[in-house]
């Protein structure tokens, strides 16, 4: 073979990257270490004996209210995946499904939605002998249940104009109220189209996508609304008390959006960034730091430790199961 057709082969297996491709990584770790450095600003405005001093100071009482709450969200979420059992009509338990569900929102929360949301789901559901169609149905479903009850109560904090956005901001008030109607209008689209749409299936990607009912879409976004509202209510609980519940849900709703743009894990750095901007006037930063601190120990730390324990025993249960299953000679 000639050096040109080794040139031309090389070439073929190895294609050359695009502009895009060539600056994707760079622009990613100058992301990364800008948001680095305003988190170390952000770190060196906060009065940490305070932070620790407020954290020494919480009562039991609180931190096991905060703990039932997130017991409540974490049950309310797993809910989703059962209303996708009824949207695949596949015959399943309730104690096959939860599980599933408490096990992937703990790794979706800590370890992004690839992990959590896509690959523990398809995981766990696959040792269930559901489909990996109805798998993506699931959790197709789960992210709409999820989402639109978000638009539902962030529609009706924001245009109630309950939420204030500091002076200077890019993002007005009356814009944010604009935001919240747009999104009460898009919920209510939504019902309509399940109410009123003659063409009930889509296929994307191959994948079959059925329109739910208008009774299974209400309860989409009741139970959607319910677990913001209850991880609203985890942070209240842990913050002072001077703080008014819809204002906190309402600055919650805006650091969700603040974390999906930013594509962090955990939406590290970026709540407490959002809160402490948003509620710096009503209460001192470390009080503030302190209770979101608090908040990530018991609604993400704590349930991640348990549901690492729940996956490892579902995985010693299933190989144990194909241990027992193999032909004895």
């Amino acid at each position: 073979m000639s050096r040109a057709d080794t040139h031309s082969a090389s070439h073929a297996e190895h294609p050359p990257k695009s502009r895009l491709g060539r600056w994707k990584r760079p622009l990613t770790m100058l992301f990364f270490l800008a948001l680095i450095a305003l988190l170390t600003m952000f770190a060196e405005r906060i009065e940490w004996n305070e932070v620790f001093d407020t954290l020494a100071d919480f009562k039991v009482r609180t931190l096991i209210i905060a703990s039932a709450l997130t017991l409540v969200s974490f049950l309310v979420y797993a809910c989703f995946d059962l209303i996708g059992r009824t949207y695949i009509r596949q015959d399943l338990t309730w104690k096959q499904i939860l599980p599933v569900g408490i096990i992937s929102y703990a790794f979706n929360l800590n370890l992004s939605a690839w992990v959590g949301g896509i690959a523990m789901r398809y995981r766990l559901y696959s040792r269930l002998g559901v489909s990996k169609a109805n798998i993506a149905k699931i959790l197709g479903l789960s992210l709409a249940t999820n989402w639109f009850g978000y638009m539902v109560i962030a529609g009706a904090i924001f245009s109630s104009g309950l939420v204030r956005m500091p002076p200077g901001w890019k993002l007005s008030s009356d814009a944010l109220q604009g935001i919240g109607v747009l999104l009460l209008l898009v919920s209510a689209g939504y019902l309509a189209a399940c109410r009123f749409s003659k063409r009930r299936e889509w296929a994307i990607r191959g994948v079959e996508i059925n329109l739910p009912s208008l009774r299974m879409a209400v309860l989409q976004l009741a139970l959607g609304a319910l677990n913001w509202s209850l991880m609203a209510a985890v942070i209240f609980t842990l913050l002072p008390s001077k703080l008014d519940y819809p204002l906190v849900l309402g600055v919650l709703l805006i650091s969700a959006i603040a974390g999906v743009i930013t594509h962090i894990p955990a939406g590290l750095g970026v709540l407490e960034a959002v809160f402490v901007a948003l509620l710096q006037h009503e209460v001192s930063r470390g009080s503030l730091v302190a209770g979101l601190l608090a908040y990530r120990a018991i609604y993400f730390l704590l349930p991640l430790l348990i549901t690492l324990v729940m996956y490892l025993l579902v995985e010693a249960k299933a190989k144990a199961l194909r241990i027992s299953k193999k032909p004895k000679d």
